[in-house]
């Protein structure tokens, strides 16, 4: 399919506005997913973000549509909505070109969407600004759409209404992304090359790493031998696919296309956000933006029983290999043995990969109390 026929686009929202729900509708109204398979929050792929209610693991999707008898490809990639994981929101902003500004009629604009939405911005991605909840008796539509309008510097007309719970306005959302979100282009057209962006993976026991890109530039096909840039890992392309939702192998992926690679690495450390694949042969220079994640809160983790020590580096080790921002070295305690001090992107963080190492690995933990550096200044 042509350039053209592709929107890449994304959802900025505040923690609960309705970003998942929305998505649901989306999906439904594609004919993504049959009515009888869909069920709540579908991209939410991690149990404790149904709990919860809140999306921490990016789950993209390619939705195909037809308008006026022409058939467009549109590929969603769901964004966390917390601050932890503003370095995440940034590199998938830059797999697309277009974003979906979403607030809630009944709350107003919210503080993290101010952080993401100045991101999307400066990446000069199209903002459509959508209100959700609007079927709430609590809805201040009139008024919302005014706060909305003066933070956009647009007219309150041009700020579409939709509600997930009814799916009102949801048909009129996908055409003006169709009318609005500009088709990807490619930067260097060489059908020769490859390149492509690294804006999330996980970790499969068969697999390895499976990396989620957005092919920047050319082309990939299965056996490619392929390289990342910042890493200088080789390796070879094992599969290649799409998401509609569940991954679904291709023959290829080709610019403008948002799919994934199975790379077959089963070493942590080598996958990270941000990260430029390109052919070994072939190879383009890397896109900029990458950074390697700094932790900002440090906190000790030790197991209750010490003869779950063993059992406690496997699993950090497991979940590093799906989550480059973890970083942890060993320690001892008098008091508490052996442990690890673990260094993290936030509270949120903390408390995800706790559950996580509870939950997954069956561990018993004693978590101390969070500490971050900080400098003081004396007045003399």
């Amino acid at each position: 399919m042509s350039l053209n026929n592709i929107r890449n686009f994304s959802i900025i929202a505040h923690i609960d506005h309705g970003k998942s729900t929305l998505a649901d509708r989306i999906l439904e109204a594609t004919q993504t997913i049959e009515k009888r398979k869909m069920k709540d929050q579908v991209l939410d792929t991690m149990e404790l973000e149904r709990e919860r209610g809140i999306t921490n693991k990016m789950q993209p999707v390619r939705m195909e549509h037809e308008v006026n008898d022409k058939k467009y490809i549109l590929n969603l990639i769901d964004t966390p909505g917390h601050i932890d994981f503003s370095y995440e929101v940034s590199r998938a902003l830059r797999a697309v070109e277009g974003s979906i500004l979403l607030v809630d009629s009944t709350q107003g604009i919210q503080a993290q969407t101010f952080t993401t939405l100045d991101m999307a911005q400066e990446l000069g991605l199209t903002i459509i600004p959508v209100l959700s909840k609007v079927d709430s008796p609590l809805a201040r539509i009139d008024e919302v759409k005014l706060e909305v309008a003066n933070l956009l510097d647009c007219s309150p007309d041009d700020i579409l209404e939709a509600s997930g719970k009814t799916g009102q306005g949801v048909e009129e959302l996908i055409h003006e992304i169709i009318k609005k979100v500009p088709p990807p282009e490619e930067e260097i057209p060489d059908s020769n090359s490859f390149r492509s962006l690294v804006f999330d993976f996980e970790y499969s026991t068969h697999k390895g790493v499976i990396v989620y890109v957005r092919v920047m530039d050319g082309k990939i096909s299965k056996n490619d031998s392929l390289v990342f840039q910042a890493a200088k890992e080789k390796f070879s392309a094992l599969e290649v696919g799409t998401f509609s939702p569940e991954a679904t192998q291709r023959d290829a992926l080709s610019a403008g296309e948002i799919g994934y690679i199975v790379t077959g690495i089963k070493k942590p450390g080598i996958a990270s956000v941000g990260d430029t694949i390109t052919l070994v042969k072939n190879s383009l220079p890397a896109l900029p933006g990458y950074m390697k994640p700094k932790p900002v809160v440090w906190a000790s983790i030790y197991p209750e029983s010490q003869d779950d020590f063993s059992d406690l580096k496997l699993a950090l080790d497991r979940l590093s290999l799906s989550d480059s921002s973890l970083s942890y070295e060993e320690e001892s305690s008098g008091a508490l043995g052996r442990g690890f001090r673990c260094g993290l992107l936030g509270m949120l963080h903390l408390e995800i990969i706790t559950e996580r190492l509870t939950r997954e690995f069956n561990l018993d933990l004693i978590v101390t109390t969070p500490s971050i550096t900080y400098k003081v200044v004396y007045k003399n």
